[in-house]
């Protein structure tokens, strides 16, 4: 059955919600003044989310840094720091940091997104580098996307999007795709960045098509994300994925600001 996940979402130091599609290319300020548009800024740390999540029972979470400087990287070791060795954290994860954040900072899980790229192409050699280093039941692979609409007959496709989901990459979703990823990896991360923040609904379609390319052993290992506005949203996720596709909340949520969807709601579907 289709789980809630919880996510803690860092953007210059603070946990926020944005609409996907708005990031910016420019991480390196701390004082958030980029165009990125904004559903809700918390005034609580992100220690706060962690401990609530862990409180709950709230398993395969995932703490995403939005941009590569201090302040995320300080707020995300806070929610390790206070839920260590449960939490999943991605957002700026290389072969170079990846065993810091496992063995130093105590995350259960590393999520690697755009460095797996080389000239917007999957690099299957940085994915096999990074597995061999954590392990493969330490690696999550984000494979966020967004959807491309072929000229003349209408078909869609989910092509990758990295670097904030702004660079569409070479690769596009499939069940031979994920099958092949998964050899090296022990979940995915997906994101519907078109969708993403909106709280105007799931990608029906694309949850549909996790389902049917989930590979063999990887059912309740992918998470997706986007447009979830309703609780009833779980349901439709588990019919679609034939429960094997779990979901977070966003910005729908109301520890996230939101009115659409209640905690007390996603915790008792997990009960």
């Amino acid at each position: 059955m289709t789980r809630f996940r919880g996510c803690i979402d860092i953007h210059a130091g603070q946990v926020k919600q944005i609409v996907g599609g708005t990031l910016t290319q420019d991480d390196t300020s701390n004082d958030g003044s980029d165009t990125t548009t904004e559903n809700f800024v918390s005034t609580k740390p992100s220690s706060y989310y962690a401990d609530l999540y862990k409180k709950h029972g709230i398993s395969g979470c995932h703490v995403i840094k939005l941009g590569t400087n201090q302040a995320n990287d300080d707020a995300a070791r806070a929610a390790c720091s206070a839920w260590p060795h449960a939490l999943q954290v991605g957002g700026g994860i290389t072969n170079a940091n990846a065993l810091e954040w496992l063995d130093t900072y105590h995350a259960a899980q590393v999520i690697v997104t755009s460095w797996l790229f080389t000239n917007e192409q999957f690099d299957w050699s940085k994915l096999k580098q990074i597995s061999n280093l954590v392990g493969k039941e330490r690696l999550v692979v984000d494979l966020s996307c967004r959807e491309v609409k072929e000229d003349g007959n209408g078909t869609t496709s989910w092509v990758v999007a990295i670097n904030k989901w702004q660079t569409l990459t070479t690769n596009v979703l499939s069940a031979s795709f994920l099958a092949e990823v998964s050899q090296y990896c022990s979940e995915f991360l997906i994101h519907a960045a078109d969708v993403e923040g909106l709280c105007r609904g799931i990608d029906a379609n694309l949850v549909e098509k996790l389902g049917e390319w989930c590979p063999a052993g990887f059912e309740g290992k992918i998470v997706y994300a986007g447009g979830a506005k309703s609780v009833d949203d779980l349901a439709t996720v588990s019919r679609l994925s034939h429960g094997k596709v779990d979901l977070t909340f966003g910005s729908a949520l109301d520890i996230f600001g939101g009115k659409l969807v209640k905690f007390d709601d996603v915790v008792a579907w997990k009960n």
